[in-house]
């Protein structure tokens, strides 16, 4: 684990509330010249700490108005139906996130679609349809009530 100092949680809690931060707007608002905040962003990155930027979408207004968790138990748990299923799950537009899971159920999807019509023919034309799928149970989203991808890291990090 990269040993982090308080200036890279800085930066890493502005990147987090914007990543669209520039080097200059960073630099300034934590009391640095632009080089070293530079060279420490690049330093996160390369060492897998900042994966990726991302925009996050407002779905509704794209007209996708239903969300649905897939609780997903496979027939048979064998090493080749396992690698199957999350290559083909990955392929799915329709799931932005998939959990490999402990517990009653092997995975749970997180499915976005335009509506109910949509996530009819998705559970019958692409998840049903894999080899490796014993039942899938659906639970469907009504409303969030916290939605953020802010990692809130402790002061020991």
């Amino acid at each position: 684990m990269l040993k982090l100092d308080q200036t890279d949680k800085n930066i890493l809690k502005l990147l987090q509330t914007n990543s669209k931060a520039n080097i200059k707007e960073i630099a300034l608002k934590i009391g640095l010249t632009q080089t070293p905040i530079y060279e420490r962003i690049k330093r996160l990155e390369k060492n897998g700490i900042i994966q990726q930027y991302v925009a996050i979408l407002n779905k509704e207004k794209l007209g996708y108005t239903i969300e649905v968790f897939c609780q997903v138990t496979l027939l048979v748990h064998s090493k080749e139906l396992i690698r199957k299923f999350e290559v083909a799950v990955n392929k799915m537009e329709e799931v932005i996130e998939c959990f490999h899971i402990a517990g009653n159920y092997d995975y749970l999807l997180k499915v976005v679609v335009k509506n109910m019509k949509s996530y009819q023919l998705f559970l019958k034309n692409k998840l049903a349809i894999l080899d490796s799928v014993g039942n899938v149970q659906s639970t469907f989203i009504m409303s969030s009530t916290k939605k953020t991808g802010i990692l809130n890291f402790n002061e020991e990090t």
